[in-house]
C-alpha cells in the first residue's frame, strides 16, 4: 500500500476551512484556510487522495507564513460519520 495515499476506506477528510472567508487580493489565497479559490470550490466533491494534496499543501503555505503549530506535527482527524 502506498503510504501517500490515504486508505479508500476512511471518512472523508474534513474542510481546512476555519469561517474566515476572504480571498486576499494579492495572493489569490483565503486569509484563513490558505486555499484557493478552485480548491474551496473543488472539496466538496474531490476524493480523499485530492484532499490529502492539498492538506500537504496548505502545511507548506503555513510555514512559508510563519503559522504553523503543533497540530501540524499530528496526524488530522477524521470526520465521522
Amino acid at each position: 500500500m502506498d503510504s501517500e495515499l490515504p486508505p479508500a476506506d476512511l471518512p472523508p477528510i474534513v474542510s481546512p476551512c476555519t469561517g474566515v472567508c476572504t480571498l486576499e487580493t494579492g495572493t489569490g489565497l483565503c486569509a484563513g484556510c490558505l486555499r484557493t479559490g478552485d480548491e474551496i470550490a473543488a472539496w466538496r466533491d474531490a476524493d480523499n487522495a485530492w484532499r490529502l494534496a492539498v492538506l500537504r499543501q496548505l502545511k507548506e503555505r503555513r510555514r512559508a507564513r510563519g503559522r504553523t503549530s503543533a497540530a501540524d506535527s499530528r496526524p488530522r482527524r477524521r470526520q465521522t460519520v
